[in-house]
């Protein structure tokens, strides 16, 4: 039995999401490819909850952490999986790696001869250098970011779409950072972080004009944020971020984490998606998790409903907003 991280403290069925309890993936196979700590995590976990059998790859590893001054590994992703009944099987994967990518993909198709959903959740965003003008920055350092964000999910989707396509109905989600509308007027705050996050969603849209003539579907989903790094970087808790973020005492964390979410608002996100046999009328789009759950009539682990992306627009018009009112 391994130590749970903070974000593993909550209830692991919890009532008011059918999916779990109807385990709605039963006999699915799923890829999540960076499915280490925070939003990976959680989207394996709830996939494995709802019955499919989750492949989950990241770097992190016991021996080798990760340059991310982490403890988390994939090894301990898989064993939270299945200390819950679920079934998993951790991979040790670079995704800017396209051999070792071929590699896991073969040994899926060995297994199950059949991939149903892949969820791309590699970000990079610990690499960003804020604050510093595009001209000033570290090239080879900022590179990281567009490489690991947006090159690990080109790599994977190439080598993963053949075994995805092999039959119909396949589920091919990216996870990005803001919505459309949001991102089509609000610049990013760093270059590299603002052309790889609307690539991504970018990406869903071209893969699923492509997937659409053989019957498979490509979204991108952006969640909130209240991950256990989030919560460490602030120097709060899963107990205490929302008492810790109107604190007007304390400068960290920052107000608007108020209206944050658990990464599990976004791995519900994903089941609902998998789980509906409609979801082709999401292709090509990129969807909010606060959408989804109005959609599906799901909520967080705490039973609310954070619309992170409306009090984000709602700050600007009002400094004041109150970040309750939009959960």
């Amino acid at each position: 039995m391994i130590t749970p991280t903070p974000e593993s403290a909550h209830a692991t069925d919890p009532a008011d999401f059918a999916p779990f309890s109807q385990r709605a993936l039963n006999g699915k196979v799923a890829l999540v490819a960076g499915a280490t700590r925070g939003a990976g995590r959680a989207i394996a976990r709830d996939l494995a909850r709802a019955g499919a059998f989750v492949h989950c790859t990241g770097r992190s590893t016991h021996g080798r952490p990760s340059d991310y001054g982490r403890t988390e590994t994939i090894e301990d992703t898989a064993a939270l999986i299945t200390d819950e009944g679920g079934q998993a099987e951790a991979h040790v994967c670079d995704h800017l790696d396209p051999a070792r990518i071929s590699q896991v993909i073969d040994q899926i198709d060995t297994d199950h001869g059949r991939l149903d959903i892949i969820v791309h959740d590699i970000g990079g965003e610990a690499y960003v250098e804020w604050g510093t003008p595009f001209w000033e920055t570290e090239l080879d350092t900022e590179m990281r970011l567009f490489r690991a964000g947006l090159l690990t999910h080109l790599h994977t989707a190439h080598a993963a779409l053949p075994l995805l396509t092999r039959n119909p109905g396949g589920l091919h989600i990216e996870i990005t950072d803001g919505t459309a509308e949001f991102n089509a007027s609000h610049y990013r705050e760093n270059v590299f972080l603002d052309l790889t996050k609307t690539a991504v969603s970018r990406l869903a849209f071209g893969l699923g004009h492509e997937l659409d003539k053989v019957e498979a579907t490509a979204v991108a989903i952006t969640p909130g944020w209240r991950s256990e790094m989030m919560l460490d970087h602030f120097g709060t808790s899963e107990d205490n971020w929302m008492r810790d973020s109107l604190d007007e005492t304390r400068t960290e964390p920052p107000r608007d984490f108020a209206i944050s979410e658990t990464p599990h608002l976004l791995g519900r996100s994903v089941v609902a998606l998998a789980a509906d046999p409609d979801r082709h009328s999401f292709n090509s789009t990129t969807q909010d998790t606060h959408g989804l759950a109005a959609y599906y009539g799901f909520n967080d682990l705490d039973g609310s409903r954070p619309d992170s992306w409306s009090f984000i627009t709602a700050l600007e018009n009002d400094p004041a907003a109150d970040p309750r009112e939009f959960r």
